[in-house]
């Protein structure tokens, strides 16, 4: 088998619809030959119909990121499927419509909490339950951030929680070293997805894009994000680690 990812394993988290960059990076991953495995979170019907438009068919594993009994059964389950890990793509974020919009400083702590705990802690909290699952060859995790070094409008906390984010995958990479795991992030430019739907102002990030970005944008587009979330999976970058690798089109490297 051929492929930039052949005869890997991937768990693959957060396909919700089509237009996700999780669903676009599972369906890379099995063009470029790996066996991809998927969690889902509530509405798991959805998640298999949505699956189903996948190259090849694939299992589907229910998991609240919040629950630690379906993170310790999650190995298990895994190995249902596969026998083993080679990597993990961690696309999983949420905060209260009140940690977001504008009202930053009027959010109370447990609307705080969900964000951090949801958006950033389960990091942790996934790649810690999947280590029995990885071999002695190690592996590589992603995740996906969106550009946490300044304060955007409207994200508010969630922009706080992708902060938290980027630093837990600092601290993810320099723990699991020893084991030959990588941890990086991709920071992506705006898609719109159906998470993209509850932020309000949406708009906004769209035209920052679409007069900053030096290279074209297309907001309607995941795929790129999609490929270099796929070349982190890959053993083309066997010693990066605790990286942010920005597709956003280069606005990060753009001043106003």
């Amino acid at each position: 088998m051929s492929g930039l990812l052949a005869g890997k394993r991937i768990l693959v988290t957060g396909v919700l619809m089509d237009s996700s960059i999780a669903f676009h990076t599972a369906r890379l991953a099995q063009e470029e030959g790996a066996e991809v495995v998927l969690t889902g979170f509530g509405r798991l019907s959805l998640v298999e119909r949505i699956a189903r438009r996948l190259p090849k068919p694939v299992p589907v594993i229910e998991l609240d990121v919040t629950d630690q009994e379906r993170l310790d059964a999650l190995p298990g389950l895994i190995r249902e499927h596969v026998d083993g890990l080679d990597g993990i793509v961690h696309s999983i974020a949420f905060a209260p419509p009140d940690a977001l919009g504008g009202t930053f400083l009027q959010t109370g702590w447990d609307s705080v909490a969900t964000a951090v705990e949801v958006s950033a802690y389960s990091l942790k909290s996934l790649v810690t339950s999947c280590l029995p699952v990885f071999g002695p060859r190690g592996g590589s995790v992603v995740g996906l951030t969106f550009d946490a070094k300044v304060a955007w409008p409207a994200y508010d906390w969630m922009g706080v929680a992708k902060a938290a984010l980027e630093s837990t995958s600092r601290y993810v990479a320099r723990d699991l070293g020893g084991r030959n795991i990588r941890c990086n992030l991709v920071a992506a430019g705006p898609i719109r997805t159906m998470a993209a739907k509850s932020i309000p102002g949406f708009g906004t990030f769209r035209d920052i894009w679409a007069q900053r970005a030096p290279l074209s944008w297309d907001v309607t587009d995941p795929e790129p994000t999609a490929r270099g979330v796929v070349a982190l999976l890959s053993d083309w970058f066997p010693k990066t680690t605790g990286e942010i690798v920005h597709v956003d089109g280069g606005v990060h490297a753009i001043g106003a």
